[in-house]
């Protein structure tokens, strides 16, 4: 028997692999990525920043970092995700940063726990960033090839099979398959196996994940078409344009470092539009039952959205560049898998639209998928050991969920094969944990889409503060750079100044005043120290700063924070309360190998769910539909004894 590190890895399993099936040993790894999109990015540089030796394999050395959807990064809570992996040393934030073509923060008119950052991306640009990226990164190697199965040894991956009959072993294999994995696309009636953008689809893998034993699925998503800028009158569209200044999605990305070039337009549908639809509902592919996979929930095709909002007579268009270099437009709400004819004459009853010129056609496309409850915590699927998951793949739709997956899983990957602990990330503590959590306890029933609305800590995982959240749990993970350690150094002090600068600074109610008398607002009847200040919701950081001053070394962003945490200090407590007794749930850890059987007072349902899903802790087994508090609470008696059992004699005398 091979030797078992503390993670679970074989050492030096895979080291010699034999050829099979003809194929020719080329290569030993301890991760293998297979996967260049946004979840495949991370977790190979995750993998190798850690010092792990890593190969990526991607069908086409072209189609890294591709965006076959929307060419933006953030959005609604997907802000939050770009922040967290960012703070965490990922990537995405300092490639989205260098090729921001506009940025817009949202939600500016509400509170700062939904406010969400979002940019258009130059599509052909992020490809060139990331992919020249990834070739610089000390121990990773690219590879253009087609991986059509995992070997897999006594319930281990050791390794892949390309279509060139290639072998390579591993000790560590990552799917980030995306809609590759058994692609299909839907146009009208036609129907071709494929990935997105033309890419092939990744048959042969699907076929040999199932012969595995992974529980595999079958989802649906789309896109709408791209069209030529000429061929639109913006004159007639509402402009958008970006925020100014707009802020970075990176920390290591200063302010002004970021611009706006370019402007989006907004365009809306019409009762004309709506009846092409309708007219030709039969020949969608959605709606004749060609289409077999679950769509996206809250990201609706036009035709569904036509069908189940039936009442609107108008659906709002948002037109957007795809690049500084490229002449497409994307057309944000239109995706559609009606017949090109459909399309052109659908597109062409809208206001602006009369001329269009379709590039691309709009697609569907169904793919396969894991059921995210056959993976661990970690994202390590249940049924093969060593075999990782992350983006698509995992059940989840968007880039940035898919890059904070990429980031977890590859990071893990690296850990376990290094014989260190894996990282599970609570969630009270990240968006990113959030995530993870809900797959892998809840399931899913259609791709999953990170928004605040799932996370029960809004106020305390902001995107502001994601740094100070999960910057040193990167760096104590090793993949934190030195150089993005020392900045968040200096920003903590940077903060721990101006805080205390600002408890300690009186300002005179004259000399406010005059600033809010210039500003339009009510004045002050006496001054107050500027923290005791920045507690009334009319004022700012900014304003406060006018009579002040700024802070040495403290820019717009951290100014905002540290006002966000004094306006909001009593609600930040009261949520930290509420982490502090999720902890000591978290604390009560449940043995891998628990028998639930015995536990009479456990309804039949929770019995099976527990047994099932197998959950670390307390906490996580009070999150799983179908165990109810008084299942919990039974359970928590026989953990309880379970542990006061396996102690030493010793450790039992001394407690009371």
């Amino acid at each position: 028997m091979p030797e078992i590190l503390s993670s679970g890895v074989p050492a030096g399993q895979g080291e010699h692999a034999p050829a099979q099936n003809g194929a020719f040993p080329l290569g030993e790894y301890d991760v293998i990525v297979v996967g260049a999109g946004h979840a495949g990015i991370e977790a190979a540089h995750a993998a190798s920043a850690l010092g792990a030796r890593t190969a990526l394999f991607t069908l086409s050395l072209d189609g890294i970092g591709n965006m076959p959807c929307n060419p933006s990064i953030g959005g609604t809570a997907k802000g939050h995700l770009v922040r967290e992996i960012d703070a965490l040393g990922g990537v995405m934030g300092l490639a989205a940063d260098a090729t921001t073509l506009q940025s817009r923060m949202l939600n500016r008119g509400k509170g700062p726990a939904v406010h969400s950052l979002r940019a258009q991306i130059d599509r052909q640009a992020y490809h060139s960033y990331t992919k020249h990226l990834l070739e610089q990164c000390p121990g990773l190697e690219i590879k253009q090839a087609e991986v059509v199965d995992i070997k897999v040894e006594q319930g281990r991956a050791v390794g892949v099979y390309t279509r060139l009959h290639g072998f390579y072993g591993a000790r560590a294999v990552v799917l980030c398959t995306g809609t590759n994995l058994g692609g299909r696309i839907f146009v009208g009636d036609a129907s071709v196996p494929s990935g997105p953008d033309g890419q092939h689809a990744a048959e042969l893998l699907a076929q040999s994940l199932k012969r595995a034993g992974l529980p595999l699925r079958r989802f649906k998503t789309g896109t709408p078409a791209r069209v030529h800028r000429r061929s639109i009158d913006f004159s007639v569209l509402e402009r958008q344009p970006g925020e100014d200044p707009p802020e970075p999605f990176s920390f290591l990305t200063p302010m002004g470092g970021v611009r706006n070039q370019v402007d989006c337009h907004i365009a809306f549908t019409n009762p004309q539009t709506h009846r092409i639809i309708q007219q030709n509902l039969h020949r969608s592919p959605l709606y004749g039952g060609a289409i077999q996979g679950i769509g996206p929930r809250y990201c609706p095709s036009i035709e569904d959205k036509v069908v189940r909002f039936a009442e609107k007579d108008r659906h709002q268009i948002f037109v957007e560049p795809c690049g500084l270099n490229t002449e497409e437009m994307y057309l944000q709400g239109m995706s559609s898998s009606l017949p090109e004819d459909v399309q052109n004459a659908m597109y062409r009853t809208i206001r602006g639209f009369e001329r269009i010129e379709i590039l691309r056609p709009a697609y569907a496309i169904e793919y396969d998928c894991i059921d995210p409850l056959a993976l661990r915590p970690t994202l390590e699927t249940r049924a093969v050991a060593g075999l990782y998951g992350a983006g698509q793949f995992c059940g989840t739709s968007g880039y940035e969920e898919a890059a904070a997956q990429g980031l977890l899983a590859g990071l893990n990957a690296a850990l376990a094969v290094k014989g260190r602990q894996q990282l599970v990330l609570p969630r009270h503590s990240s968006y990113i944990g959030t995530l993870v959590d809900d797959l892998v306890t809840k399931g899913v029933l259609d791709p999953y889409r990170m928004m605040t609305s799932r996370s029960e800590y809004r106020l305390t995982l902001r995107q502001d503060n994601a740094a100070e959240r999960l910057t040193p749990i990167g760096r104590q993970a090793g993949l934190v750079s030195d150089a993005r350690w020392q900045a968040f150094e200096r920003e903590m002090e940077q903060k721990r100044t101006e805080r205390a600068r600002l408890e300690s600074t009186i300002v005179r109610a004259a000399a406010l005043n005059q600033v809010l008398a210039a500003e339009g607002l009510p004045p002050v009847e006496k001054g107050a120290s500027a923290a005791e200040l920045l507690r009334r919701p009319e004022l700012t950081y900014e304003l406060v700063c006018r009579v002040i001053g700024p802070g040495q070394g403290v820019d717009p962003r951290l100014g905002r924070r540290i006002a966000t945490e004094i306006r909001y200090a009593g609600y930040i407590q009261r949520q930290q309360r509420a982490i502090k007794e999720v902890r000591r749930m978290e604390s009560a850890l449940i043995p891998p190998d628990f028998d639930y059987a015995p536990l009479a007072g456990l309804r039949l349902e929770a019995r099976e769910k527990l047994a099932r899903l197998r959950p670390r802790d307390l906490a996580q087994a009070g999150r799983i539909p179908g165990v109810s508090p008084a299942d919990l609470a039974v359970l928590s008696v026989a953990v309880a004894a379970a542990a006061r059992a396996a102690m030493p004699q010793e450790q039992k005398e001394e407690r009371p």
